[in-house]
C-alpha cells in the first residue's frame, strides 16, 4: 500500500513520518521525534510496514509545570519542515537580519528571479542570495544551482552554503577538475553529476567548459562579484565574462541573482551592462531617470536592484545590526641612508631601462613592466627586492607586447576585477635581458645581469637592522597586542610576507604567535594555518593579498595593518572589510596605513588614490571606485617618476623628486574632479533606486510568522536554559548562558558529547545566542546540532519515559518534559486544558499547461511529490472536553508561561489528565476543524511571499494530514 506524505508508520519496531522523497516501493522516513541525521529508507516489499497512529499520552506518567513549554518548544526547534510563510527558515543555521529578508521577498515576487543585490560590503550579500536559493530548493522550484565567483571565494562559499543552509554542493575549480571527471561515466559532464556546484570563472572560461554548462546549467545561478562581468572593459577577460553570464540568462525561466558591492564599479554603461543581464529592456533605459515621466521606469528596476549602506539597516524594525566602529590612522618610516642610496641607484636603473629605445616595442614594454616591478619590490621589502632583481622577468617570455603588457599587469597592478587574484603575490623578476639565437649572452646582457646581482646583494645586506620600515613597524604591532587588538598585517609579496613574519618572531615575545598565509598555500591550507594560529591568544597573522577577500576573518581578527600599500583602493576596502562587517565582536577595529615619507611612491598613491578614496567614503558612507582604468593612474604616476625626473642628479639624492608634484597636479585634478563627479551620480542613484517596492510592514509581518512557526533566538535561549536545567546542569546568566554539566544527568552528557572533538561533553561552556560572539562561546543558532540533540532528547525522554538512562537513578532525580500534567495556579478561574497537537500538511503545486493540468516540478526529483510542512501549537478549551468553550491563541499561549500556586497530589493530577484522555473524541472534530483553517492560513502565507507563481499559472494546495499527534494534556485548576 502507498503512503501519503506526514503520514505515521511502524517499521523496525518504532514510529516513523513518511518524507517527500518517498516512492510506492521506497519510503524514506524520518524516526518520530528523531532528526535528519536518523532518515532512512525502508524497501516496502523487503520489509513489513504498517500505518500507524500516534497514542495519547499516559494519565500515570505526569510532569512538572515546566512540561508543556518544554515539550512544545523542543518539538519546534526540531522541525526542518516548518509552516509559515517560507519553507526554508527551519533549515537555517543561523537566525537572519530583519533587513536580510528584504531581498528575499523581493525575490519571490520574481517569476523567474532577477535580482542584482548590491548592499555595501560586511552587510551579508552571501547571506541574502543563500535565503533565496534555500527558499527556492524547499518550495520544491529548483533541484539544481549553481554560483560563479573567482576562485579565492570558491572555498568560501562552499563553506557558507554547508554551514549557514545546509546546501552541499561540490567545487569546480581547475585544481579540483581532473579528480572530478576521473569518476565520470562515459559521455557524461560534470555538470551532470553534481546538481549543486561551486564554479570558478577561471574554469568555465575555456570554450569547451563554457558550453558544457551552458548546455547543462542549473535552474538557479548565483554570479559573485558580479562586477567583473559587467561589459565594457578593454581586456578580453571581463567581455567572456560578460558573455557567458548574457548567454546564461538568456533562457526565459532561469532565476539569476547578481551580487557585487560595486556595481557601478565607476562606469556607468557598466552598471547597466549589468542590469541589461536580469532584463535585455533595461538597455534601453535613458541616461537620465529623474523626474515624473520616468516614474513608471523607476518602480520596474527598483524590483530588480537592491542596495544599501549601513547606514540604511543599522536598526531596521527596532533591532540594532552592529557594525564595529573604523578608526584610521596613518604612521610613517624614513627610509636608513644605505636603503636610500640602493633606492636612488634602482631609481637610475629603471630610468635608463625605460629610456632605452633600442629593440622593438616588445621590448620597450617588457622593460617598462620589469621597471615598475622592481620599483614595487623596493617599496615592498628589501627580500622581495633581491628577489626581484635575482629572477628573470616573467614578461619577457611572452609573445608579443599586448601578452607582455597582460603579464605585466596580472605581476605589478592590483586589479580586483580580474578573473582571479591567484598567483598575483608572487615577486614579479626584473631582468630583462635577453640571449642572443644561437643562445649566447651579449656582453651588455652580462654587464646589466651583473649590475642587478650586485644590487640584489646590497638588498639582503639591508635585511634586519637595516630595516627602518620593518624596525618602526614592530612597536606599533606591540602596541595593537597591549591594546587587546589581533591584527592582519598585509603585504604584496610572498616573500615579503614570509620575510616580516619571520623578523617578528624573532623580535616579539615568544607568546605572540605569528603566521604567513599566502598565495603560495593550497586554500585548504590557508584555512588550516588561519585555524592553528586563532587559537593563540596574542596573535598576529601575516597575509598576502590572497586573503583580502574570501575568508571570514571578523570573529578572530579585529585591526588591519597596510604594510604594503595597494596601488588600488578598492583592494584597501577588502582588505579591511575582513575585520570590518557584521559578526565583529568588538565595537571598534583599527586600520594602520604605512608609508615611507622619503619614497615617492608610497607617496604618490597616498596622496592621489588613497587618501581620496577616504575622503568619499567618510563623506558618501560608502565606497566609488576610481572612475577610471587604474592603469591609466599608474601610468601617469610612473611616467612622472621616470621620465619627467630624468635629469636630475641621483646617485644618493633626496628622493622627492623636484617638479613632480607640479606635473602630475593636472592629472590629479582631473583624476578628482572624475571621482567626485561618480561619487554625485552615487548619491543621486541611491536616491533614485532606494528600495520602496518591499514596506517594512511587510518584512515585520512575515518574519513574526516565522518567528511563531520555528522559534527565534530567544525561543532558543529559554529552551536550553530550562532543557539543561531540567537534566541536571547548573545554569546561570542570559546570553551567555553559563552551563556548568558537573551533575546533569549521564544520557545529556553521552547525548551532547557527540558534538565536541573527543567525544566528550565540557564540564562548563559559555552558549551564546546571538551575534556577534567571543571565542570562549559556543554560538548556538536554532539548527546547531547541540540544540537539535537537546530538543530531540527532551522529546524521547518524553514519549519514552524508559528512555536515557533506562530509568538510572539520577536520571529519575531530573525529570525532564512529561506529556501530561496538572497544577493549581492563579492563571485560570476555572479547569483549562492545554492541548500540545503536532500538524503536518503537504503542499503540491500545479501548473496549467496547453496540455492540461500537471503536477509542477520541473525541478524537483519527482513531479509528484508533495512538500511537507510541520507545526506545533498549543490548543486550550475551558470545561470539560464535552462541554468545551475554546480559548484564543493568545489566550493557549499564555498558559505556556503559568506556574503553580497551590500543591495538588499526583493522583488527583492523573484523574484529571484520564478525563481529558477518555473524552477525547468529543474534542475531534474541533481539532480536525483548526486543521482545516491552519492549512488554510499556510496556503495563504505560501502564497502571499510567492505572488509571481500564481501569475505563471501556477496553483498551490495544501492538505492537513489527519490524525494529528496530541503531544500533551496539561490540565490548569483554580487555586
Amino acid at each position: 500500500m502507498s503512503f501519503a506524505v506526514g503520514s505515521l508508520v511502524k517499521a523496525r519496531g518504532r514510529e516513523w513520518v513518511v518524507l517527500p522523497q518517498s516512492s510506492d516501493k521506497l519510503l524514506v522516513l524520518r524516526p518520530l521525534g528523531g532528526s535528519d541525521d536518523e532518515i532512512t529508507g525502508i524497501h516496502c516489499e523487503l520489509e513489513e510496514i504498517a500505518p500507524a497512529t500516534f497514542e495519547l499520552p499516559d494519565p500515570n506518567q505526569v510532569g512538572d509545570y515546566r512540561s508543556a513549554r518544554l515539550l512544545r518548544d523542543a518539538v519546534r526547534l526540531g522541525f526542518r519542515s516548518s509552516a509559515g510563510p517560507f519553507r526554508s527558515f527551519a533549515r537555517l543555521g543561523f537566525e537572519p537580519r530583519p533587513y536580510q529578508l528584504v531581498p528575499l521577498l523581493m525575490a519571490l515576487k520574481l517569476d523567474p528571479v532577477r535580482l542584482l543585490i548590491a548592499d555595501d560590503v560586511g552587510i551579508g550579500k552571501t547571506i541574502e542570495a543563500g535565503l533565496i536559493a534555500r527558499e527556492l530548493l524547499d518550495r520544491g522550484e529548483i533541484q539544481r544551482m549553481a554560483v560563479l565567483c573567482p576562485p579565492p571565494l570558491a572555498e568560501q562559499w562552499q563553506a557558507e552554503l554547508q554551514n549557514k543552509f545546509h546546501i552541499d554542493t561540490e567545487l569546480v575549480l581547475p585544481s579540483t577538475a581532473a579528480r572530478l571527471e576521473r569518476d565520470l561515466d562515459l559521455g557524461e559532464s560534470v555538470f551532470d553529476r553534481y546538481p549543486k556546484v561551486v564554479v570558478s570563472l577561471d574554469y568555465i572560461k575555456s570554450d569547451r567548459h563554457r558550453d558544457d554548462f551552458l548546455r547543462l546549467c542549473p535552474e538557479l545561478v548565483i554570479v559573485d562579484e558580479a562586477h567583473t562581468c559587467a561589459f565594457g572593459a578593454e581586456r578580453g577577460g571581463r567581455h567572456q565574462r560578460h558573455y557567458l553570464v548574457r548567454d546564461l540568462a538568456a533562457n526565459p525561466d532561469r532565476h539569476v541573482i547578481l551580487a557585487t558591492g560595486t556595481p557601478h564599479s565607476g562606469n556607468e554603461n557598466a552598471f547597466r551592462s549589468l542590469l541589461s543581464i536580469l532584463n535585455r529592456d533595461f538597455e534601453n533605459l535613458p541616461e537620465d531617470l529623474t523626474g515624473a515621466e520616468h516614474e513608471r521606469e523607476r518602480k520596474r528596476l527598483a524590483q530588480h536592484f537592491v542596495q544599501r549602506r549601513r547606514s540604511d539597516i543599522r536598526r531596521y524594525l527596532e533591532m540594532e545590526t552592529p557594525f564595529p566602529e573604523r578608526q584610521d590612522r596613518e604612521e610613517t618610516y624614513k627610509l636608513s641612508p644605505a636603503y636610500r642610496k640602493l633606492f636612488a641607484r634602482v631609481l637610475d636603473y629603471a630610468r635608463e631601462s625605460v629610456l632605452d629605445s633600442t629593440g622593438t616595442r616588445f621590448h620597450q614594454r617588457v622593460r617598462w613592466w620589469s621597471a615598475l616591478a622592481l620599483l614595487r619590490a623596493l617599496a615592498s621589502s628589501p627580500a622581495a627586492a633581491a628577489a626581484t632583481l635575482r629572477t628573470r622577468a616573467a614578461f619577457a617570455a611572452a609573445e608579443d607586447p599586448q601578452e607582455a603588457d597582460e603579464l605585466g599587469r596580472r605581476a605589478v597592478l592590483d586589479l580586483v576585477e580580474d578573473e582571479t587574484s591567484e598567483g598575483a603575490d608572487v615577486t614579479p623578476g626584473a631582468n630583462n635581458e635577453w640571449e642572443t639565437a644561437n643562445g649566447e649572452t651579449t656582453p651588455h646582457s652580462q654587464l646589466t645581469t651583473r649590475r642587478l646581482q650586485e644590487m640584489a646583494r646590497e638588498a639582503e645586506a639591508l635585511q634586519g637592522d637595516q630595516d627602518e620600515k620593518l624596525k618602526k613597524a614592530v612597536p606599533l604591532l606591540k602596541e595593537l597586542l597591549e591594546e587587546g587588538y589581533r591584527p592582519i598585517v598585509f603585504c604584496r609579496f610572498i616573500v615579503t610576507a614570509e620575510y616580516l613574519a619571520g623578523e617578528l618572531r624573532r623580535r616579539l615575545p615568544k607568546e605572540v604567535a605569528v603566521s604567513a598565509v599566502t598565495g603560495a598555500l593550497p586554500p585548504a591550507e590557508r584555512v588550516e594555518r588561519i585555524a592553528q594560529l586563532v587559537v593563540e591568544p596574542l596573535r598576529i597573522l601575516v597575509a598576502t593579498d590572497c586573503l583580502s577577500e574570501g575568508i571570514n576573518l571578523q570573529e578572530h581578527f579585529d585591526a588591519v595593518m597596510h604594510y604594503d600599500l595597494s596601488w588600488n583602493p578598492t583592494r584597501h576596502e577588502q582588505r579591511e572589510g575582513r575585520v570590518d562587517r557584521y559578526g565583529q565582536n568588538r565595537p571598534t577595529v583599527r586600520v594602520l596605513t604605512y608609508y615611507g615619507v622619503d619614497n615617492q611612491i608610497d607617496g604618490v598613491v597616498l596622496d592621489v588614490l588613497l587618501r581620496k578614496h577616504k575622503e568619499i567614503r567618510s563623506s558618501l558612507g560608502i565606497s566609488v571606485p576610481v572612475p577610471m582604468d587604474a592603469e591609466q593612474v599608474i601610468q601617469a604616476i610612473f611616467e612622472g617618476l621616470l621620465l619627467k625626473g630624468q635629469k636630475r642628479s641621483t646617485g644618493g639624492g633626496a628622493m622627492i623628486l623636484p617638479g613632480m608634484e607640479d606635473f602630475f597636479a593636472p592629472q590629479k585634478q582631473d583624476l578628482h574632479g572624475k571621482w567626485e563627479a561618480a561619487s554625485e551620480r552615487e548619491k543621486r542613484s541611491r536616491t533614485l533606486f532606494a528600495q520602496e517596492t518591499i514596506k517594512t510592514e511587510e518584512v515585520a509581518r512575515e518574519l513574526q510568522a516565522v518567528r511563531n512557526a520555528i522559534g527565534s533566538g530567544v525561543d532558543v535561549a529559554a529552551f536550553t536554559r530550562q532543557a539543561l536545567s531540567a537534566f541536571g546542569a547548573v545554569v546561570q546568566g542570559v546570553d551567555p548562558l553559563r552551563a556548568d554539566f558537573g551533575e546533569a544527568s549521564s544520557s545529556l552528557r553521552t547525548r551532547l558529547g557527540i558534538h565536541f572533538s573527543n567525544g566528550e561533553l565540557p564540564d562548563k561552556l559559555k552558549l551564546k545566542f546571538s551575534l556577534p560572539f567571543a571565542e570562549d562561546e559556543l554560538y548556538l543558532p536554532r539548527t546547531h546540532p547541540f540544540v537539535e540533540s537537546l530538543a530531540n532528547h527532551v522529546l524521547e525522554t518524553a514519549l519514552d519515559p524508559l528512555s536515557g538512562d533506562a530509568g538510572a537513578q539520577n536520571e529519575r532525580r531530573y525529570p525532564a518534559a512529561r506529556r501530561c500534567g496538572a497544577i493549581r495556579t492563579s492563571a485560570v478561574s476555572r479547569r483549562t486544558t492545554l492541548l500540545v497537537a503536532r500538524f503536518r500538511y503537504h503542499i503540491t503545486r500545479r501548473r496549467q499547461t496547453s496540455r492540461g493540468e500537471m503536477t509542477l516540478s520541473q525541478a524537483a526529483f519527482d513531479p509528484s511529490q508533495a512538500i511537507l510542512a510541520e507545526e506545533c501549537l498549543g490548543l486550550a478549551f475551558a470545561g470539560a472536553p464535552e462541554n468545551a468553550e475554546w480559548l484564543s491563541p493568545e489566550q493557549a499561549e499564555r498558559l505556556l508561561q503559568a506556574s503553580p500556586d497551590a500543591n495538588i497530589a499526583p493522583e488527583q493530577a492523573s484523574s484529571f489528565i484520564r478525563r481529558v484522555v477518555e473524552g477525547m473524541e468529543q474534542l475531534r472534530p474541533r481539532l480536525e476543524q483548526t486543521a482545516a483553517q491552519r492549512a488554510g492560513e499556510l496556503l495563504q502565507a505560501h502564497q502571499r511571499v510567492r505572488q509571481a507563481a500564481r501569475q505563471r499559472g501556477v496553483h498551490t494546495q495544501v492538505e492537513p494530514q489527519l490524525p494529528m499527534d496530541i503531544l500533551g494534556i496539561y490540565v490548569f485548576l483554580p487555586v
